[in-house]
Order: structure tokens, then sequence, then C-alpha cells
């Protein structure tokens, strides 16, 4: 098997290391590392079993191992190696180029027992950090003091850093009242009030590794982020909170080593269509985690993959009301990584 790689994470996974210019390339049994003089000593010191290269024409490079390696045909992904560097190759060898949509999430959806290690440490910190906020939020309400969405994204950021230490998996979801109903929404200058709708989405990175968590809760004294203990004063947002819940609690039943995820999808989404929400269940239920947010295995209606033992995945339901007739516009999401 010949590959290249020119994507960060999936260099970093196959070699231990990787940076913002590089070139992995992986020829029958040797593994390469193409980068400039300003990654040389960092890249001796932590590439695993892995040739070196340093220059400042990496495709050039790539090109003539290429040559002097006598490879009939060598993988890539379509969706990472640049339509220059294809055309490069192309040109320049007499490969035969053969594109793999997911060529290195492929290789990952199997997590060792090292990467299972670094997920779990991931989470238990996100969940922690959640705590911390749900604290913090209670201590300005206490202080009769107001927040917006920007300054909640502001200040749980350095929570979820733990003040600068971790990187974080993706910006924060600070979401509240009707901006909950959107799944991916950007924070603005809304204000909360006491009973407001707080949708929290957010991740932090321990060694590369992304931990994604999502709670919807009420913002008042009592506020926390303990999903099994969430009261809201208005009965609609009630119904739809503990429906999400039960649409959770089914999936993740079905989530075991065996299972097809189109049917752990199926759980969750007959669980909200018998609720009458159907329509407003507007994504996929899960996504595979790991170096990257987003990784195989996806969890959705149209997949076939079948469950395995040490995959790592979320399962994380919503329903979003939007503005009709009149009606109040909220959301609510519940996710949580499932490793099998």
């Amino acid at each position: 098997m010949n590959l290249i790689f020119t994507n960060e994470n999936a260099i970093k996974y196959e070699c231990g290391y990787t940076c913002d210019n590089a070139v992995l390339l992986m020829l029958g049994g040797e593994k390469t590392f193409i980068t400039d003089s300003r990654y040389e000593s960092d890249a001796k010191e932590k590439l695993n079993n892995t040739k070196l290269l340093i220059t400042r024409d990496l495709l050039g490079v790539a090109i003539e191992e290429l040559n002097s390696s006598k490879i009939k045909t060598l993988e890539y992904n379509p969706h990472e190696l640049s339509a220059y560097q294809y055309q490069a190759i192309k040109s320049k060898t007499d490969i035969d180029l053969i594109a793999k949509n997911g060529l290195s999430q492929k290789r990952r959806i199997i997590k060792s027992y090292t990467e299972l290690e670094y997920l779990q440490e991931s989470i238990d910190l996100n969940a922690k950090a959640f705590n911390t906020f749900a604290k913090f939020i209670k201590t300005y309400l206490n202080n009769n003091k107001i927040l917006s969405e920007k300054e909640l994204f502001f200040h749980a950021k350095n929570i979820l850093s733990y003040n600068g230490k971790y990187d974080l998996s993706f910006d924060p979801i600070t979401a509240i009242k009707e901006n909950s109903a959107l799944p991916h929404a950007h924070p603005t200058h809304i204000e909360y009030s006491t009973d407001d709708i707080l949708l929290f989405d957010a991740g932090i990175k321990y060694k590369g590794y992304c931990s994604d968590r999502t709670r919807t809760t009420s913002i008042n004294n009592d506020m926390n982020f303990d999903k099994y203990n969430q009261k809201f004063k208005d009965s609609l947002e009630q119904k739809v909170y503990d429906t999400v819940l039960k649409a959770q609690e089914n999936a993740m039943k079905v989530a075991t080593v065996g299972a097809k995820a189109s049917d752990i999808d199926k759980a969750a989404r007959d669980t909200i269509d018998k609720a009458g929400f159907g329509k407003y269940f507007i994504h996929s239920t899960g996504h595979g985690v790991g170096l990257d947010i987003h990784e195989l295995p996806v969890i959705s209606t149209n997949s076939d993959t079948i469950i395995e033992e040490n995959m790592a995945f979320t399962i994380e339901p919503g329903i979003y009301l939007p503005k009709e007739n009149g009606k109040k516009s909220f959301g609510v999401r519940i996710e949580d990584i499932v490793i099998t």
C-alpha cells in the first residue's frame, strides 16, 4: 500500500508528529516525512520510525521520492491533496493516482488503547469544565449580573481551556433564547434573563484528542449540567427536553458492538417522531471523534457502518423549534461520547 498525506492530523496519526507544512509518504513499509528547516529540530525529536527530509520544495522532493521508489499506484484523499499537488504528481510521474475519500479517517476509526485513554481524559476534563461554567454563571446570577452570549462565550473559553492549559476542540456554542434553535449558533449580544434556555456545546483537546459535549439547561440559581436533573418552567421546553433525553437514551441502548450505525440513528429519530417533533430533528444523530472533531463513523440514517470494538462517537439528538405562528422558538440538544 502506497499513500500520501498532507493533512496535519492524518500525518500525526501515522508518524507521531505533525506541523503546518509537511508531506508524508508511506511507500511500502517506509515512511518519509518532508518539511522545511523551521521544523527540523522538533521533527527529529518526535518522529516515530520515519525518515526525515528537509527542503524548501516539499512537493518537488516528494515527486523525486515517488519516482525513485518505482511504485505503480498511490492512494490519496481528494479532499486534502490540492489540485496543484495532484497535477504536479500526475504530470511528473508515471504513477496511477487512486482517490480514496476518508483515507486517513478509515485508518483511524478503531482507536488504540492509548488513544482511548487520551479521549477519556479529554471527556473527563470537559465534564469538569462544564460544572465550573455552571458555577460561574450562578455566581453572576447571585450578584444580579447579566451576561450576553458573547460574554458567556469569552468566559467559557477561559474555563474550558483551564486558563490556557488546553486547546479547544472548537469554539464553544453559548446559545440562549431563540438562538438555541440554531444548531451551530454564533454568539451575539443577546443577554439572558432568569429561566432562559441555554444550549452549551463545547469540547477540550487532550494530547490532540477531542471531546464533544452538549447540555441544555435553564438559567437560574439551581442551574446545572446534569442531564438527568433539568427542570424548565415552560411546559413545552420541558416536553421537548424530556423527548430529546429519551431519544438519546434509546440510541445509546442500541449503540453496541455489532449494531448498524443507521439503527442507532433510527432509535433516536423514532423517539422524536413519536413525540410529534420529527421534522425538527434536522441533523444526523452523531459522528466519530478523535484527532478531528468530526471523524468516522457517521451515525446517520444512511450509514451502513457496523459498530466495532474501540470506536468512539457522539450521540446528540436535538429538536429545534423555529418561529412559527407566533410560537416560542428554542432548541434542545443533549450530546455525549460513546466508546464501544
